[in-house]
C-alpha cells in the first residue's frame, strides 16, 4: 500500500480519526444511537439456532430468516444459505445485519465493492449519505454503470472505478473507522441469496486503520493493483486473546504466507475454491495428502469446466475427497481451515490473477471458535456436493 503523498489530505484523514474516536468515547450505550437499526436479539449461548445447531460456549446465534450467524467477543460471522426455499424471496440474509451497521453510522462509510446490486444496501448507502455520514466508495469499473452503482453516483455519494484491466475485486466496508465488514460475499442479490458465502465483522479500530490505508490508497491516491507498495500498518495483532492476520494482494504476497500455513498443517485442511488455479497450493495439498493428512475440498463447477490449469483434475488423480459443488448459484467462498485452528478468508481466489494483478483482500484468524463456525459451512456445501 502507497503512504499518503498530499499533507492536506493526510491531514483530513487524521481529524476524521479524531473525530470517529471522539464520538465512540462518548457512546457508553450504543443501542441509544439515534437512527440505530437493529436485528434480532441474539439467543444465549448454548441455545438452538434455526438449523437446530447449538451455539458454542462463549458464541451466540444471531437468529436469520436466510442463513447463519453467530457473535463472538469481537466478532460476527455470517454464511448465506442458497439451499434455502426462503432464499428464493431475497430478504432475511447477511445484507440485514450489514444494512443495520450502516444505518447505525454516525461519522463515515468507505466501501470497496467489486459489485453492487442489492438495493437494501443502496438505500442504506443514501440515508447515511443524507444524514451526513461522510459516505465514499471504490468500484471494479466495469460494474459502475448498472442500476444500483448509478443510483448511488445520482445521490451524490463519490465513486471511484479502478479503471484498468486487473479486478478491483474486494468485498469489504469500513464503518466510523472502527469496525470491517469482509469476505467473499459481493454486495449482490446473488451474492447474498444465491451464492455460498461468507461476511465478517470486525469490530477493531486496529483493523479498520487496516482496511483504511488500503481504501484511501485507491479512492485518493489512485493506486491499483501493481502500483500499491506494502504498508499495512497492522499486519499482525491479536484481538480479545484471538491472533489475527491481514494482507492485502498484491503488495502484501499473498501467496507466500497461504503457502508456508498449509506446509505447517499437522492434521488436516479443508477448503471451499471458487476458483482454483494455484499450483503451490495444490502441489502442497496433495503432498500433505500423501503424508497422512486429511485434505478435502469443495469448488465451483462452473470455474472447473472453465479454468485452464484447474487443481481439480490433479485432486481427483490423486483420489482425493474434492468434489464439484451442488449449487445452481456459485459456490464462491475462498476459504481455507488448517488443523481446524486457523480459518484464511477474504476476496481472495487461488489464482495468479488474485495474487499478482486484482486488488484483494484477505484476513487469517487462528482461532478455535472461528474455525468450527466455518468447517461447520464447508460441512454443509460438501453436503451437497456432486459425489
Amino acid at each position: 500500500m502507497k503512504i499518503f503523498h498530499n499533507k492536506a489530505l493526510l491531514a483530513n484523514s487524521l481529524a476524521l480519526t479524531a473525530l470517529v474516536l471522539a464520538v465512540l468515547a462518548c457512546e457508553s450505550d450504543p443501542s441509544t444511537l439515534p437512527g440505530l437499526v437493529t436485528v434480532a436479539a441474539p439467543t444465549e449461548a448454548g441455545s438452538a439456532s434455526s438449523s437446530g445447531a447449538p451455539a458454542q460456549d462463549g458464541l451466540s446465534e444471531i437468529p436469520m430468516q436466510v442463513g447463519y450467524g453467530v457473535r463472538g467477543p469481537f466478532y460476527e460471522l455470517y454464511f448465506t444459505d442458497p439451499f434455502n426455499p426462503e432464499s428464493a424471496r431475497e430478504e432475511g440474509g447477511p445484507d440485514v445485519p450489514l444494512v443495520a451497521a450502516i444505518d447505525a453510522a454516525r461519522v463515515s462509510v468507505d466501501m470497496a465493492a467489486y459489485s453492487l446490486s442489492l438495493t437494501s444496501v443502496e438505500y442504506a448507502l443514501i440515508r447515511a449519505h443524507d444524514r451526513g455520514v461522510q459516505v465514499r466508495m471504490v468500484m471494479e469499473s466495469s460494474n459502475m454503470d448498472n442500476s444500483v452503482p448509478q443510483a448511488v453516483q445520482d445521490a451524490g455519494i463519490p465513486m471511484i472505478g479502478d479503471r484498468r484491466e486487473g479486478l478491483m475485486h474486494d468485498k469489504f466496508v469500513i464503518i466510523d473507522r472502527a469496525e470491517v465488514w469482509m469476505g467473499s460475499m459481493n454486495f449482490t442479490t446473488s451474492g447474498a441469496y444465491n451464492d455460498n458465502n461468507n461476511l465478517v465483522r470486525i469490530r477493531s479500530t486496529k483493523v479498520a486503520e487496516d482496511y483504511t490505508v488500503e481504501f484511501e490508497e485507491m479512492f485518493t491516491e489512485d493506486f491499483f493493483g501493481p502500483d500499491a507498495v506494502a504498508a499495512t500498518p497492522n499486519p499482525r495483532l491479536t484481538i480479545d486473546g484471538v491472533p489475527l492476520e491481514v494482507y492485502f494482494s498484491p503488495d502484501d504476497h499473498v501467496a507466500k504466507r497461504v503457502a508456508e500455513l498449509l506446509r505447517g498443517a499437522q492434521k488436516s485442511v479443508y477448503f471451499l475454491a471458487y476458483s482454483f488455479t494455484a499450483d503451490d497450493f495444490g502441489e502442497i495439498l496433495r503432498q500433505k495428502a500423501q503424508d497422512g493428512l486429511t485434505v478435502a475440498g469443495v469448488m465451483e463447477e462452473a470455474q472447473v469446466k472453465s479454468n485452464k490449469g484447474t487443481e481439480f483434475d490433479p485432486f481427483s488423480a490423486a483420489g482425493l475427497p474434492v468434489y464439484m459443488d451442488g449449487n445452481s448459484g456459485q459456490m464462491h467462498h475462498k476459504v481455507f481451515i488448517i488443523d481446524e485452528e486457523i480459518v484464511v478468508t477474504g476476496s481472495y481466489n487461488f489464482s495468479a490473477s488474485a495474487e499478482k494483478t486484482n486488488d484483494e483482500n484477505v484476513t487469517i484468524f487462528f482461532d478455535r471458535q472461528i474455525a468450527s463456525q466455518y468447517l461447520a459451512e464447508f460441512r454443509r456445501v460438501d453436503a451437497e456436493a456432486q459425489k
